[in-house]
């Protein structure tokens, strides 16, 4: 994927009206804090405090590891709620009010609004570009728009399947290594009175990384004009997939992934594997009997064309337009994302997803799992994984009204409708939704 260069910033020129309606409050800004110099570091000997504002547990934990080694930058950790469930709103509302925290955890797929309103700075000008080879590069690409760099990756979830064995084999099916293969399986896992997977209804995120892995990117910028093509062969594929999975009874949307409902059939071995993030190990373990039960393949592949990977959920750690160090707020994001003792605190504190570093994935996630019955499954299948990325999907303004709009769709499968209706529906709403913020988009064919 190639970023975004400045001349194409003027697709979004136009929603200067309408950054209010994004953030949800008065506008946060309306002169880039990257219009003007950069900001000097701090002078040798002074001693300053950076805050950092974000929902995971336990972050000062990790934030003190850095602090024990740098007296004179200290890290304070501020936890606020996730961020659509109301940590976006505080730091737009901070913004707009002239302060805010030096760092912010921001989704990557919620990156592109911050830069509607001016919220972020382009670390870029401050050195960000000397650590690009320290992340994964389908990480950087996701962070890196109009020729800067908005964000550091903090964390990311690439998919695998997660299965059992034991039911996989009373069923008389095998681990399935294309998608195809996989309707075969759930046939069978379905007739033993089972269900492989679950296709969430209410929540378009799987299906859009389910898109991604096949080798979709719905938006691209083609001058001044976002383009959408959410109607493209990789998308409608996957679509009339889960499609006739669904009618054929073999995929159900009584239940999503690690709700209540799915954690009881689980338990009650009525469920075969997951599509899941790397995330999900942990969640997992919530499974009542579940230890040693489990295993983890690589995610089926769409036949020769798609990826062997694709992402759901990732952070960064982005730098606030009101940051009065961000020099130094850089390498502190810098050091919790790629060195060891970052990494590893991470781990053990907040619990963190993926490591964006290739190179390092975490002490702890290195060694055998009891869980999986002694399989080193992250450096089996999840290390590959991360690395056999769609490089070219690139997130977009509005994502998450983007989702809840598909959503919409979706739900109506439950009444006879189908999910290929509502990506072609989606894509017009969403771009009526695009050109209500003043937004310029048009379909790419």
């Amino acid at each position: 994927m190639s970023p975004m260069t400045r001349r194409q910033l003027l697709a979004w020129a136009a929603a200067g009206g309408a950054t209010a309606l994004l953030a949800g409050c008065s506008t946060p800004g309306t002169v880039s804090p990257n219009a003007g110099p950069t900001i000097a570091p701090a002078v040798s000997g002074e001693k300053i405090t950076l805050t950092y504002w974000a929902w995971l547990k336990d972050l000062q934990k990790v934030a003190d590891v850095w602090n024990a080694d740098h007296p004179n930058v200290q890290v304070e950790a501020v936890w606020i709620p996730g961020g659509n469930n109301g940590g976006y709103q505080k730091l737009y509302s901070a913004l707009a009010a002239g302060g805010g925290p030096d760092l912010a955890q921001v989704e990557m797929r919620t990156l592109p609004e911050f830069l509607l309103v001016n919220g972020l700075v382009d670390l870029r000008r401050y050195g960000a570009d000397e650590y690009a080879s320290r992340y994964n590069e389908t990480l950087w690409n996701q962070v890196s728009y109009v020729d800067g760099v908005y964000g550091i990756p903090q964390d990311s979830g690439p998919m695998a399947l997660y299965f059992r064995p034991d039911l996989l084999e009373r069923a008389g099916a095998s681990v399935p290594t294309t998608w195809d293969e996989w309707m075969v399986t759930a046939a069978a896992v379905r007739e033993a009175g089972m269900y492989l997977e679950c296709f969430a209804l209410n929540d378009a995120s799987w299906f859009a990384a389910m898109a991604t892995q096949a080798g979709a990117s719905w938006f691209t910028i083609d001058g001044d004009t976002w383009k959408v093509d959410m109607t493209d062969d990789a998308t409608l594929e996957v679509a009339r997939f889960f499609d006739k999975a669904i009618d054929d009874g073999v995929m159900t949307t009584g239940f999503t992934q690690f709700s209540p409902a799915w954690f009881a059939a689980a338990a009650d071995d009525k469920i075969a594997s997951l599509a899941g993030a790397s995330w999900g190990d942990a969640l997992l373990q919530g499974v009542a009997g579940a230890e040693g039960k489990w295993r983890v393949a690589p995610l089926p592949r769409w036949g020769s064309q798609g990826y062997g990977s694709t992402f759901q959920g990732g952070s960064t750690a982005a730098v606030l337009a009101n940051s009065k160090h961000p020099k130094e707020a850089l390498e502190f994001a810098v050091w919790m994302t790629t060195s060891e003792a970052g990494i590893n605190a991470m781990i053990e504190h907040s619990g963190i997803g993926w490591s964006p570093n290739d190179d390092f994935i975490g002490t702890a996630r290195m060694q055998p799992s009891e869980f999986f019955g002694g399989q080193n499954y992250n450096e089996e299948v999840f290390v590959p994984a991360a690395r056999d990325q769609n490089n070219d999907w690139q997130w977009w303004p509005l994502t998450q009204q983007s989702f809840n709009i598909l959503a919409d769709g979706f739900r109506k499968k439950a009444s006879g409708g189908s999910l290929v209706d509502a990506v072609v529906g989606g894509q017009r709403d969403i771009i009526t939704a695009f050109r209500n913020k003043g937004l310029r988009i048009e379909a790419a064919s």
